[in-house]
């Protein structure tokens, strides 16, 4: 067995975990940590033989996954966070053994994830990149304040967990392959907007910001600021970075991606003008 313990997070995730589970077998222990589902998925999971954990939010902090660092029972120090629509081939998994076996190097590794958009694993175009895998030991995520961006509701936003150490990044990758209807990833990337709206509108992402690497630093904050956002991401991911060879969903994707940074710039302005005192009228 490789010596990690794995975390699923879970709502409602029926669709997708018959297809997550089954790749996680070879690590030592794996948590579903569900937030009252009602669409069977404890029952998926135990018959797949995770360790269902039930999770229910107090509105306060430490929000889901900060809890399970603290509070799940874990026998390994390794943790590897596992969306319920993310796939690990068997290449990642024979390399995140073969890491555990020579002895990690870093105290946390990023985990490349490829797109699957319209029923097409993307080869080219933009892709996320998530700290996934790391020693629990030394790591924390930071308390952010954010309890007033009622779309988040009970998980963390959009931000990386802290680690005392260096970071690596492994060579294979995951496939991020929703299994539900493509509105979910709308409704996904609408919350994470109104999280990153919300924060960049009244200076809060800039104490995030602070924290990243050098590197990372500078380039989230000149990407803030830098008009016409929308466009760059499209011109990245799909000429930059190749999209346009995944054809049409490779398109699709690219375009969506532009339309969710176009939502941020356009709910940052409407909260500033919000924000504003209303303008005094003489009689």
């Amino acid at each position: 067995m490789i010596p990690v313990s794995v975390v699923v997070m879970t709502r409602n995730e029926a669709a997708n975990l018959p297809r997550c589970l089954p790749a996680l077998e070879r690590f030592a222990e794996r948590f579903v940590v569900d937030s009252g589902s009602t669409d069977g998925t404890p029952a998926i999971a135990e018959a797949a033989g995770a360790r269902v954990v039930p999770f229910r939010w107090d509105g306060r902090y430490p929000k889901k996954k900060q809890w399970c660092l603290d509070r799940l029972p874990f026998r390994q120090d390794w943790v590897l966070f596992v969306d319920a629509d993310e796939r690990l081939g068997g290449a990642l998994v024979e390399e995140i053994a073969a890491l555990m076996t020579a002895g990690p190097r870093h105290a946390g590794y990023f985990i490349d994830g490829h797109p699957v958009f319209l029923g097409r694993r993307l080869r080219f175009g933009a892709r996320n990149r998530k700290l996934a895998l790391f020693d629990r030991r030394k790591a924390h995520f930071p308390t952010v304040p954010d309890l007033d961006v009622a779309t988040m509701w009970e998980v963390e936003g959009h931000y990386q967990p802290m680690i005392a150490g260096t970071v690596g990044r492994l060579r294979h990758s995951l496939d991020h392959a929703d299994d539900k209807p493509v509105a979910t990833w709308f409704d996904r990337h609408a919350r994470y907007a109104d999280w990153e709206a919300a924060l960049r509108s009244d200076g809060r992402m800039k104490d995030l910001i602070a924290r990243e690497s050098r590197a990372r630093r500078w380039l989230k904050t000149w990407f803030g600021v830098v008009p016409a956002r929308p466009l760059l991401v499209f011109l990245y991911g799909y000429v930059w970075r190749l999209g346009f060879l995944d054809g049409g969903p490779g398109f699709q994707h690219a375009l969506a991606r532009a339309f969710y940074y176009w939502q941020i710039g356009v709910k940052i302005a409407d909260a500033r003008r919000r924000a504003k005192p209303p303008a005094s009228t003489d009689d």
